[in-house]
């Protein structure tokens, strides 16, 4: 089977819908908060912000974890997945949730607080290289010898239906909304959400100078290697997307745009200055678009803002 055809198979909304339901018990259902864009300095617009930091483990990734563990069989000796950090929270809190081993794999960029709650969560955590792809390749090296079963962070059918349930969730919350900014990593969110919405959105994806992932990719035509750094290099830097998601971000976002790392701490001092929402630098990379004047919405045009993570060391 084709990529495209695999692509027109399982990226449905009827899909989506069904995996929200199979998650629905484990998962919150995080608020959404109407802000005034002027509060932050901002030309005035109808801003929309969907809190995903509130989730369980601190991002949108207990979604994709709880999809793979409660849809495919777990054998004996559990778990294994590689991470810059969210993504192994979130599968070391399904997997204690659900009394299943986990193995973390994670790169020494990874935050000491991410580190800190997979350990707490009672997974095997393991620091490898430098970037996420070096703990994948010792991922999956460790699932050749071990027989864990692979939660990928965001090439995986079920972790794109599993992130797509944050379209269906803020449709049903927002049903007015006209456009969505997202960040990218790895691309499993913006593809998750691209399938749900598909056209009846206007979907941006944001992404950090440093680490152009999606940018390349449409660029190239198909996901290639690109630069991995930036502030928020334990969330948002992979060296390519997704090829699942690759064929649907083609398809259905509208634009991708590049913020700064001065841009990203920006956004992440303004939204606790004004809202008291303290997001990690990939959960407000998505509103340094905005902040910054690299997106400029219409008068009458209602925006939303995925604040995706909140995973930070409170400093004693």
């Amino acid at each position: 089977m084709s990529t495209n055809a695999a692509v027109a198979e399982f990226a449905t909304r009827e899909a989506i819908e069904a995996m929200e339901k199979r998650i629905r018990p484990y998962i919150r259902r995080t608020p959404v908060v109407e802000v005034d864009a002027a509060d932050f300095g901002v030309r005035k617009a109808r801003l929309t912000l969907k809190l995903e930091l509130v989730q369980h483990a601190g991002s949108f990734k207990p979604r994709g974890a709880f999809a793979n563990l409660l849809t495919r069989e777990v054998p004996a000796a559990g778990v294994v997945a590689a991470s810059g950090g969210n993504h192994g929270v979130a599968v070391a809190y399904a997997a204690n949730r659900l009394g299943k081993k986990a193995t973390i794999f994670v790169p020494s960029v990874a935050s000491p607080e991410k580190m800190q709650r997979i350990r707490e969560l009672g997974a095997d955590l393991r620091v490898v290289g430098d970037r996420y792809a070096d703990a994948l390749a010792a991922s999956e090296e460790w699932q050749a010898q071990s027989g864990a079963m692979k939660v990928h962070a965001y090439d995986q059918v079920e972790t794109l239906l599993g992130q797509g349930s944050v379209g269906l969730e803020m449709q049903q919350q927002v049903p007015e909304l006209d456009s969505l900014l997202v960040a990218v990593g790895g691309g499993g969110l913006i593809g998750g959400l691209a399938a749900w919405f598909r056209d009846d959105v206007k979907l941006i994806g944001v992404e950090p100078e440093s680490a152009p992932t999606l940018t390349y990719a449409l660029r190239a035509g198909r996901p290639v290697d690109s630069p991995a750094g930036g502030i928020a290099a334990d969330s948002l830097a992979p060296k390519q997307v997704g090829q699942l998601m690759f064929p649907i971000a083609q398809k259905f976002v509208h634009s991708v745009i590049l913020v700064t790392d001065e841009e990203i701490r920006a956004a992440q001092e303004a939204l606790w200055r004004t809202m008291r929402i303290l997001a990690e630098p990939g959960g407000a990379t998505a509103f340094a678009a905005v902040l910054a004047g690299k997106y400029v919405p219409r008068p009458d045009e209602r925006v939303g803002v995925l604040v995706c993570g909140g995973n930070l060391e409170l400093k004693k």
